[in-house]
């Protein structure tokens, strides 16, 4: 059963609806038990790096999502659900994050006349020889849509399996075993974001 985290933050039925989509059953609960079970797993979220791990302890939904990342079940990781992978996150101090994926999450360094939060459409880099690298031939990038003021910065760059320049590139999507997340919305990037959580649903 695939099921989608709710631990209060986010808008949890466009991701739902998107999976829907593509044929998929996906259930929102916050049921520890049942996320426990679970054969595929989504993390979506945003806001605030310590808020949601606050919630997700609260919930006794950290215990369940960590087994089930260290079974390498499926998983996908959405924006802030991309960020909680991480072992510190900066914002508003140093708070402990999920640890699954070495690494931290610092604010945006930018040169002058880029704008905090990276908001809107940008192109993604899919880096070659990787899984999604294959769902999206072809010399043009893929536009995905993103809203955050935050990036990844993983210790292991094998990891990053696709970036995205703005200002500087970043890391905007690791992968590791059955692991996949992005820092973009695959449910509000259009036919793109269809194509990418196709890939989970066939491929991870």
């Amino acid at each position: 059963m695939l099921r989608i985290i709710d631990y209060g933050s986010g808008n949890l039925r466009s991701v739902q609806k998107a999976l829907e989509q593509q044929g998929a059953a996906a259930e929102i609960t916050a049921d520890p038990d049942r996320v426990a079970e679970s054969e595929r797993l989504v993390l979506p979220g945003v806001g605030a790096f310590a808020d949601a791990m606050r919630a997700l302890t609260q919930r006794g939904l950290v215990d369940p999502i960590k087994r089930h990342l260290a079974a390498d079940r499926p998983f996908l990781g959405i924006c802030m659900g991309l960020q909680l992978l991480f072992e510190t996150g900066w914002e508003g101090g140093r708070h402990n994050g999920l640890g699954a994926i070495a690494g931290d999450v610092a604010r945006f360094e930018l040169p002058a006349g880029y704008k905090v939060p990276h908001m809107g459409w940008n192109e993604v880099q899919w880096r070659s020889g990787s899984g999604p690298a294959a769902v999206f031939p072809g010399d043009r990038p893929p536009f995905f849509y993103f809203v955050h003021s935050y990036r990844v910065r993983p210790t292991d760059p094998g990891v990053v399996v696709a970036e995205t320049d703005y200002g500087d590139p970043f890391c905007s999507a690791v992968q590791r075993g059955r692991l996949l997340a992005t820092q973009f919305h695959p449910e509000k990037s259009q036919a793109c974001g269809m194509r990418l959580l196709r890939y989970f649903l066939d491929e991870v």
